[in-house]
């Protein structure tokens, strides 16, 4: 069975931003994740990090100006300056608590900008993933279903997959979220093998609800055993929003465990 990271955007939110890392500790998670932890300075969240023995995998690039209905800047023609920006606030503070990876968020556009939307995403992508290589990062890029986010640039694995062909940089890879592959495109246990080499993060959530994994459409036991079978060797991010208080939801995680078949696989991190 795979290792499980917590998605602090989403889990252990009745806690603080800082407290959530402890808070994940606690609840045996040795890896996290967050959407956008800015508002918390880097030495601070740096320091909970160490002292909860917890690593920080990655980050989101900031989406921009949200009241104004952004949700990405990467592939938003004439604003490639202010991608940069979030893309280098994204690196740096990745850098400076540990992070391996950044998402980089495509945005929302129209159909009739599509066409330079894809150039522009890939013009961008190559900047962001020579700038990541000097700090040792991988830059992600997720498809997002249209049904929650409609108009979201990235939007299936055979796009993601063309646009890294694009870009041709090794660190550029696919994060693979199961909840919005499934909505938009399902078969995932064979798009996981065949995208298995351009995967650099797995996440996952019920389907249709998007709450804990033990419920909906999806058997994430069979894609956990599929991805162990695949020799998958990076880590899933509970990325749910839980039906209550995060730690009364995690009876999925200590079932998943005694799935594994050794104890040296037996640790949730």
């Amino acid at each position: 069975m795979p290792r499980f990271s917590a998605n602090l955007g989403f889990l252990f939110t009745e806690h603080s931003d800082i407290d959530r890392v402890a808070a994940a500790a606690a609840a045996g998670f040795r890896a996290v994740e967050m959407h956008w932890p800015y508002q918390v300075p880097a030495a601070e969240m740096r320091h909970a990090l160490s002292t909860s023995k917890v690593t920080m995998l990655g980050l989101n690039t900031p989406v921009g100006n949200a009241a104004a209905g952004d949700f990405g800047l990467g592939a938003l023609p004439g604003r490639e300056s202010e991608f940069q920006k979030a893309f280098e606030q994204a690196v740096s503070y990745g850098h400076a608590i540990g992070a391996t990876t950044v998402h980089c968020m495509s945005g929302l556009v129209t159909l009739d900008t599509a066409s330079a939307a894809e150039r522009t995403f890939v013009t961008n992508l190559k900047l962001a993933a020579d700038k990541a290589a000097q700090a040792d990062m991988t830059v992600l890029i997720e498809p997002i279903n249209h049904r929650d986010k409609p108009g979201y640039f990235l939007h299936t694995v055979e796009q993601a997959a063309m646009i890294i062909d694009q870009v041709g940089r090794r660190n550029v890879k696919i994060m693979f979220d199961c909840y919005h592959a499934q909505i938009m495109q399902g078969n995932l246990t064979r798009r996981l093998k065949q995208y298995l080499d351009l995967i650099g993060h797995v996440q996952i959530a019920a389907v249709p609800s998007r709450a804990e994994p033990d419920e909906g459409e999806i058997d994430y036991r069979e894609i956990c055993r599929s991805l162990d079978r695949l020799g998958y060797a990076g880590w899933i991010g509970a990325e749910y929003k839980p039906r209550g208080r995060t730690e009364d939801g995690l009876g999925w995680l200590s079932a998943w465990t005694q799935d594994q078949s050794s104890p040296a696989r037996g640790a949730i991190g």
